[in-house]
């Protein structure tokens, strides 16, 4: 009986998860110290120091352009539009994934990583070879009167599909490991499913629900490449920021251009902090989940 109530014993100290040296982990964090300052703090800290090298006023004269308004405008409204649409995706193939079986489970989430492995610009020429005037749909959306590429739609559309796995990858992992016993036992206790979901998974997922959110947001708005396929670069129409910021910058307007830029810059910023909190919020919420 002495042995089963022994206490067990605990090493004083850790042991270290590798054999090298503090010379070499110095080394490691050197390396990743000056690779972060070089590819990150250094092009943060050049868009700031640009965009107010002429002064406040030089700085703020750029936002009392029209395009600029104009840009500002529909990077918002199509975030808006495309942000919502990815997370009721998202939301539904995770909850499909992680809590069913079912035929063509495989290809669904190698098509929902799809957007990961093709290119922004391929992803836009998709569309332009759909929509476009001799695409596959363009006659038929002329003889309409419906205009989807250089349009808000066509923005719309490409931005969903480069920005449509955030939602779902960062779901599908966390409802796997929360598994299904708290709605099957929901259900047993007389709950419908769309009442289990609300009360019961809706709440276990809110924080990485939120997080994913975030970086949906986030690229939705950065989004260069699909967008500037299917844009057609109309000033003051269907520019975005990230294409305003090019125009600027090619006509060698600068101070403008970094200007704008540093409103992506400060989206980055803010993303980063949303991010860390997030996390922090998610791993206490994780560690609390396993406790109990």
């Amino acid at each position: 009986m002495s042995e089963i109530f022994s206490p067990v014993s605990v090493p004083a100290a850790a042991a270290p998860a590798t054999g090298e040296g503090p010379g070499v982990r110095a080394l490691l964090i050197g390396i990743a110290v000056v690779f972060l300052g070089l590819f990150l703090v250094l092009p943060l800290f050049a868009v700031f120091a640009q965009a107010f090298s002429r002064g406040i006023d030089a700085y703020l004269d750029a936002f009392r352009e029209p395009d600029a308004w104009s840009a500002i405008r529909l990077t918002l409204t199509v975030a808006a539009i495309a942000v919502p649409f990815n997370l009721v995706f998202g939301i539904a193939a995770s909850w499909s994934i992680a809590k069913f079986e079912f035929p063509g489970k495989s290809l669904l989430i190698t098509l929902i990583d799809l957007p990961f492995s093709v290119s922004p610009v391929v992803s836009g020429l998709i569309y332009v070879l759909l929509f476009g005037s001799q695409g596959l749909f363009g006659g038929w959306l002329q003889a309409h009167g419906i205009q989807i590429l250089f349009a808000l739609p066509g923005i719309v559309l490409a931005t969903i599909f480069v920005t449509f796995p955030f939602v779902a990858r960062e779901l599908i992992p966390l409802m796997q490991e929360q598994g299904s016993s708290e709605e099957e036992a929901a259900l047993t206790l007389g709950a419908s499913g769309l009442h289990a979901f609300w009360t019961v998974t809706l709440p276990n997922i809110r924080w990485g629900l939120l997080y994913s959110v975030l970086l949906c947001n986030a690229r939705a708005m950065g989004e260069f490449g699909a967008v500037s396929v299917v844009s057609g670069h109309i000033r003051g129409l269907t520019n975005t920021i990230p294409l305003h910021v090019e125009i600027l910058y090619n006509e060698y307007n600068f101070v403008a251009a970094f200007a704008v830029a540093s409103l992506l810059a400060a989206l980055a910023l803010v993303t980063l902090v949303l991010k860390s909190v997030l996390e922090w919020r998610y791993a206490g919420d994780l560690a609390g989940g396993r406790a109990h």
